[in-house]
């Protein structure tokens, strides 16, 4: 019961407990928080619109025998609701649930046996806040998450986008490293040809074209618009086809 003070809203969730157990932690819970209000809910009978959003200082839950309260991922979220910024979660349960805390919005998740304590964090769900940067821009470091923020590990440093480039990304490239033998506009192969052009201009093509992509045997679908093979049936992968270069046709 630490994390209950005086003057605190307590929410407390049970499900099929005896009523004289209940009255019991109630009691308890008047001594404790004198001022405060307790409100009991039925865990399966508690809706969205059941109790007005962000009215509890602290929800227990499942803290009574025989502790069968299934927290599902819907009530959870109804809890983050329910509670105000910064309160309080305490509740009792069989499995780990520390992952579906976080996922449904709780920090500082903390297990002790098959007892955990989780916090709403210090703003209201769906709120929103202005990012000023003195009108620079910028990303968010990696790190910048709001279990940082609330660790106390965000030192709220942003990283100026021009700081991620070195000097050779800043450098333009060469104008001739860039055309290829298309758009030159004369006759002359680039130093890594690959279309057949640096072999016509040596003289080696003669009967047989090379084909740059491939693909020329697997019929007109695949080839170029100046495919010699253009309107050749397919042919098998390797096999010598032969072209009839003085035909007109």
């Amino acid at each position: 019961m630490n994390a209950i003070k005086e003057g605190d809203n307590i929410l407390l969730l049970w499900e099929s407990s005896d009523q004289n157990d209940l009255n019991l932690l109630v009691n308890e819970l008047k001594n404790i928080t004198k001022t405060g209000q307790i409100v009991l809910e039925n865990s399966g009978m508690i809706t969205d619109s059941s109790r007005p959003h962000s009215s509890f200082d602290v929800v227990l839950s499942n803290w009574i025998p025989p502790h069968s309260l299934n927290h599902t991922d819907n009530l959870l979220a109804l809890i983050v609701k329910l509670l105000k910024p910064s309160g309080k979660l305490v509740l009792n349960n069989k499995t780990d649930l520390t992952s579906a805390l976080k996922l449904n919005g709780f920090i500082n998740v903390n297990k002790e046996g098959n007892s955990f304590r989780a916090e709403k964090p210090k703003f209201e769900v769906g709120s929103k806040a202005s990012l000023k940067i003195n009108g620079n821009s910028a990303v968010w470091k990696i790190d910048d998450t709001v279990e940082a923020q609330w660790n106390g590990d965000n030192d709220n440093d942003v990283i100026d986008d021009n700081q991620l480039l070195d000097e050779n990304d800043l450098k333009k490239p060469d104008k001739q490293s860039l055309r290829v033998c298309a758009t030159t506009g004369k006759r002359k192969a680039c130093a890594d040809c690959s279309c057949g052009l640096a072999e016509e201009l040596r003289g080696e093509v003669k009967d047989t074209p090379k084909s740059s992509c491939g693909s020329c045997y697997l019929g007109d679908a695949f080839r170029c618009a100046t495919c010699p093979y253009l309107g050749m049936p397919a042919f098998k992968p390797g096999e010598k086809v032969m072209l009839d270069l003085n035909s007109d046709v």
